[in-house]
């Protein structure tokens, strides 16, 4: 329950935030989208039930599946470098707006 409250207030600000004019603003709202996959994909990945992979504690059949674990492991380490890009052309676009008047030198509102 805490998982699926936490997933619909990270979409919830995410989809808020990319509907903003800022640039920053729809980077960090791509990010809360990408954290709300990520629990997505760990709470179906590993229920609740399944014990610790050790080897004499658990049998088998009752070790959580370290699969969607590095799933999500994988996932956070591309949208940290994802953000990053991101954020890199945001700051470099920033003034994409004005325009420079070949002959004269002057710049303009495009």
């Amino acid at each position: 329950m805490i998982i699926s409250l936490t997933v619909a207030v990270l979409v919830t600000g995410g989809v808020y935030l990319l509907l903003q004019r800022s640039m920053v603003r729809v980077v960090f709202g791509m990010t809360l989208l990408s954290h709300a996959a990520n629990f997505i994909l760990l709470s179906a990945g590993v229920p609740g039930w399944r014990a610790e992979p050790l080897t004499d504690v658990s049998g088998r059949p009752e070790m959580a599946d370290p699969l969607p674990q590095a799933f999500v492991l994988t996932a956070i380490v591309i949208t940290m470098a994802v953000t990053i890009f991101m954020l890199t052309l945001a700051v470099l676009g920033r003034d994409d707006d004005m325009a420079e008047h070949p002959e004269t030198g002057e710049t303009r509102d495009s």
